[in-house]
């Protein structure tokens, strides 16, 4: 069995070393160059390419026409996209002999598109998983070769469950590769009708509106925290990134008078906000956005946005 692997970040990273541990025949490695503006806390899939003596090329914005006609002439079995960021043209998906395969973060037909993870976690699902389906034009459309699913816990931030995921990829990719060796690539259809598509997200999509129920509030928060650019919101002129949370317990919830309005406030040496429902949150860990990493104390929180505690 022969493979062209197009592939990035941890999720590239485990499945190509599946691949080469069922030993499959890797001809290329096609990856993305690193971005200077993104924060990079996973791995290279190009240093395990490297490391096996597998060739390596990069793609930024495009595949173009010659490295399509570099796939073409490769005439590999499969063709594998996990985690690539860019949509594969027909031309390429052709290539294939047997089946262009890709990964996606999400158990199909739900979360069809962009940050799958991320989505999931902003919406409160309490399951997500991995899923190996057949490429098509359209994306994450194509037929479910296999599936592995995960829990998201009632406290998992975006990056425990991508965490996660990326074994859930692993196993579903291992499970099922002794039938792609063979030739076989079991198929289900994949209801495009049941699940729904998303588009991706942008930092000012993390700003956090207090009207919004606790809970909702919370799964923001969880959804965007760091490694991601993070929840954050504006008081006193300055604005904060809300790195770590929680629902706050009772007892911590009592601090706060009921007279206390919407947003955050300090209370009893505790950094607390109060959503619209009147559910309140524990802000265990807040970043002042233009010192990013350094964690606030409620006082210096306080001082900077103007709060009486």
């Amino acid at each position: 069995m022969r493979a062209v692997v197009f592939a990035y970040h941890n999720v590239g990273v485990r499945c190509l070393k599946t691949l080469l541990a069922r030993g499959v025949q890797v001809d290329l490695v096609i990856t993305h160059p690193d971005s200077p503006t993104e924060t990079l806390w996973f791995d290279r899939v190009a240093d395990v390419a490297v490391e096996a003596g597998i060739p390596v090329a990069y793609v930024d914005e495009a595949v173009d026409g010659a490295l399509i006609d570099r796939v073409v002439a490769l005439a590999p079995d499969y063709l594998f996209s996990f985690y690539f960021r860019r949509m594969l043209p027909a031309p390429l998906l052709a290539a294939a002999r047997i089946a262009a395969l890709n990964m996606h973060g999400s158990l199909l037909p739900k979360y069809r598109g962009r940050v799958p993870v991320n989505w999931a976690v902003l919406h409160g699902e309490t399951e997500t998983g991995a899923t190996l389906h057949v490429m098509d034009i359209k994306p994450d459309a194509g037929d479910i070769v296999a599936q592995q699913a995960v829990p998201i816990l009632p406290d998992d931030t975006a990056k425990d469950v991508f965490d996660k995921l990326t074994v859930a990829a692993e196993i579903a990719l291992w499970t099922v590769l002794p039938q792609l060796q063979r030739g076989e690539v079991p198929r289900r259809a994949n209801a495009l009708a049941e699940g729904s598509y998303f588009g991706g997200r942008k930092p000012e999509d993390g700003r956090i509106d207090w009207a919004q129920p606790a809970q909702s509030v919370y799964n923001l928060i969880r959804a965007v925290a760091p490694p991601y650019p993070g929840a954050f919101f504006d008081l006193g002129g300055h604005r904060f990134i809300v790195a770590r949370a929680r629902l706050a317990r009772p007892e911590l919830a009592g601090l706060l008078a009921a007279s206390t309005p919407v947003g955050p406030a300090v209370a009893g040496g505790q950094m607390l906000a109060r959503a619209a429902d009147g559910g309140v949150i524990h802000l265990l860990e807040l970043w002042a956005a233009d010192q990013p990493g350094h964690p606030l104390s409620a006082q210096q929180f306080s001082s900077l946005a103007g709060l009486q505690s």
